[in-house]
């Protein structure tokens, strides 16, 4: 199976922080976001781009919290990549997109796909 690019990880770590909410994305980010993104508005991915930026500047509980989500969003990427490719072709990325498709066509996922969307 082939290795998800970092800027695709980039990418749907944004998606998975604004999914998961502040209170997920504070725990060990709480510190670098008030450090490096004060003033950086959430949504659309501006917060993970703000700490994607500071990258080799962060904290080491923000690193393991970023790294921690960077194994669960392979995860959900390698389960769900045929589904979205099957029943989301064509739409943009971003914004929660294909996640929303996924789960419109969630009775007719894959076991595995399904899953890792419950999680």
């Amino acid at each position: 199976m082939k290795v998800v690019g970092r800027s695709i990880l980039w990418t749907l770590l944004g998606a998975f922080l604004a999914v998961a909410g502040p209170a997920r994305a504070a725990n060990g980010c709480k510190g670098d976001v008030e450090r490096f993104c004060k003033g950086i508005p959430g949504g659309g991915g501006r917060i993970a781009a703000c700490l994607k930026s500071h990258e080799a500047e962060l904290s080491q509980p923000c690193k393991d919290d970023i790294a921690a989500a960077k194994v669960k969003v392979k995860s959900f990427v390698d389960a769900c990549k045929p589904d979205a490719s099957k029943f989301c072709h064509g739409i943009p990325v971003g914004q929660g997109r294909i996640l929303s498709c996924l789960k419109s066509h969630e009775a007719d996922l894959a076991p595995a796909c399904r899953a890792e969307m419950s999680k």
